[in-house]
């Protein structure tokens, strides 16, 4: 699992400061010529190495071309799936919390401590524009980002993914320290020149086990079971009249005792089917007791129409918890754009009941029914939806949940389009009264029906 020799000179040999002018880009590819994919680990494992110690890496060029090349090692593939996306996470995060004024966290080497332009660029490059950067020569960097301020990214749905895939490794895994630490004094980096810095390196790195893959980890230790009943005799059970015992089995054994591992495999049913009643009442009870599991049962903003259309009931309580998530917006684009159903209406129903939805996602829902329903060829089809929107705007309206004057040339102009349908000349002449300010049959108290098919 180490690099030998040779391989570690080559990797220096990219990560030499004389290659100022040469673009990103072309530096990846020479790293990938010379090393095999499945060497990729052992090249991460030293490119952490060299940015967690500064002395090794103490030229910003070299710093910056190994946390590029670092990024894009992996390349092509999914960046939660890569084993360094933990590290671009912390790196970034820890960045954040010291510019909001928090207090700067004490990593002893976990993660390597970056320069504001290292963050810049690693920003930049988990970003939309990370083509665009690995195009850029190392000195083009510095001169851009060095007095740059990091740029705004949202690692939500990054740190998503990476919290599910970890939350499957067992705990021992997740702990430990290394036991080569870094010396943060930036005066002694002068005193070591380049030769002094690869010998060093090669120490680190190269050996079996090499001592940057070294830990301190806490020692489990367990009793050995007993193999002898005397010195000379194994421990038997000698069963003289078997109808005289039973064999019990332990159902519980090898079965989770998670509340999460559960929850995540009821969600992960509930995308592909119907749940039983006992099954929807078992998971939400286990997110009203802990809030935050919502975040790591497996839901995405993709996975929701699945949800809402097997499980609409389950994907209200999940949205409603999900309100003060950065994603919502996101979710709320999905649940607007997906195809119009009975469900997905009876959610969007359910949650403009509930809480404040935004106006223009409302109106978006509206338009995009009314879009559905003059578009659509079967007309038995195109009745039944008709009569199922014009419900849910009656019901909207009556809720005073939005404002129809803002709808109204288009609400009255679908009317028209369809007033063959009772439900549709029920609406207009709702919309009539509105128009004329008789709304003595609006002043009662909001109502909270579940949409029924017509």
């Amino acid at each position: 699992m180490t690099l030998a020799p040779k391989d570690l000179a080559n990797l220096l040999d990219i990560l030499d400061d004389e290659n100022l002018d040469t673009s990103l880009e072309n530096l990846s590819n020479q790293l990938h010529q010379a090393f095999p994919k499945e060497d990729n680990f052992k090249v991460g494992t030293a490119l952490l190495l060299l940015l967690q110690h500064i002395d090794l890496l103490p030229n910003h060029v070299q710093r910056v071309m190994a946390v590029a090349l670092l990024f894009d090692l992996y390349r092509g593939e999914p960046l939660a799936s890569t084993p360094f996306a933990t590290v671009f996470v912390q790196v970034l995060k820890a960045s954040e919390e010291t510019t909001n004024g928090a207090s700067r966290p004490n990593f002893v080497g976990h993660i390597p401590v970056l320069s504001q332009c290292e963050k810049n660029l690693l920003a930049h490059l988990l970003s939309y524009n990370a083509k665009e950067t690995m195009k850029k020569s190392p000195r083009q960097i510095i001169d851009e980002l060095y007095f740059a301020s990091t740029p705004p990214i949202d690692l939500t749905n990054l740190q998503l993914q990476l919290a599910e895939r970890h939350s499957e490794l067992p705990s021992v895994a997740k702990c430990g320290n290394p036991i080569i630490l870094p010396d943060m004094d930036r005066s002694k980096m002068a005193e070591i020149d380049k030769t002094t810095g690869r010998s060093i390196a090669e120490s680190l790195i190269i050996g079996d086990p090499p001592l940057c893959s070294q830990s301190y980890r806490p020692e489990f230790l367990r009793l050995a079971p007993p193999l002898y009943h005397s010195a000379n005799e194994l421990t038997w059970m000698n069963v003289t009249e078997p109808s005289q015992f039973t064999v019990e089995y332990d159902t519980s054994m090898c079965v989770s005792n998670c509340a999460g591992a559960e929850a995540r495999r009821l969600m992960g049913k509930a995308f592909k089917s119907v749940l039983s009643l006992q099954q929807q009442q078992h998971l939400v009870t286990e997110l009203d007791r802990d809030p935050k599991l919502v975040y790591h049962i497996g839901l995405t903003p993709g996975k929701l129409p699945d949800l809402v259309e097997n499980n609409p009931l389950i994907a209200i309580e999940v949205l409603l918890k999900l309100m003060q998530s950065s994603q919502i917006t996101e979710y709320f684009s999905v649940l607007v754009n997906m195809e119009m159903s009975l469900h997905s209406m009876e959610v969007v129903n359910r949650l403009t009941t509930t809480v404040d939805l935004p106006t223009e996602f409302v109106h978006l829902y509206i338009s995009n029914c009314i879009s559905t329903c003059e578009t659509i060829k079967d007309r038995y089809m195109q009745n039944r939806l008709v009569r199922l929107v014009c419900v849910f705007l009656q019901s909207l309206i009556r809720n005073k949940i939005i404002n129809v004057q803002e709808l109204f040339i288009e609400v009255q102009a679908f009317c028209i389009e369809f007033s063959r349908i009772r439900e549709a000349a029920a609406l207009f002449r709702l919309l009539k009264q509105l128009e004329s300010g008789d709304i003595g049959g609006l002043n009662g108290p909001p109502t909270k029906n579940k949409i029924d098919m017509c």
